[in-house]
């Protein structure tokens, strides 16, 4: 069983992001997800809506899945038409590490061009 998780995040509204995490926290528990899991994904997904909302003029749409063989996606759709550029942030800076600890923390990410936007993702397989 195809299991999700869907919300539609307006334009600069940075306060969703607690939000977000919090029914996905409630999710992934309902769903069984071990906690040390749940963590590097509320962790990672917060990382991907925060850089939707702060980089981009329009709102953001997140979806988390869990699919029957236990592996957990989460994408954030934006309309953002580049790729996000890497950056090695000064030892002082306050931005600019979360797509490193993505590329870290998740098992497989990317990045990917749809229609007026992109879509941002990480998996994380099953434990």
């Amino acid at each position: 069983m195809h299991r999700r998780l869907h919300a539609a995040l307006e334009p600069a509204e940075l306060s969703a992001v607690g939000a977000v995490r919090r029914r996905l926290r409630a999710v992934l528990d309902r769903w069984g997800i071990p906690p040390e899991r749940a963590d590097t994904a509320e962790l990672l997904a917060s990382e991907l809506i925060t850089n939707a909302l702060v980089h981009t003029r329009a709102g953001a749409v997140f979806d988390a899945e869990l699919t029957p063989d236990g592996l957990l996606r989460i994408e954030v759709r934006d309309a953002a038409t580049g790729l996000p550029g890497r950056r090695a942030p000064g030892e002082y800076a306050t931005s600019g590490r979360g797509l490193l600890l993505v590329e870290a923390l998740a098992d497989d990410w990317g990045v990917q061009l749809r229609g007026e936007g992109k879509v941002t993702w990480f998996e994380l397989g099953p434990s």
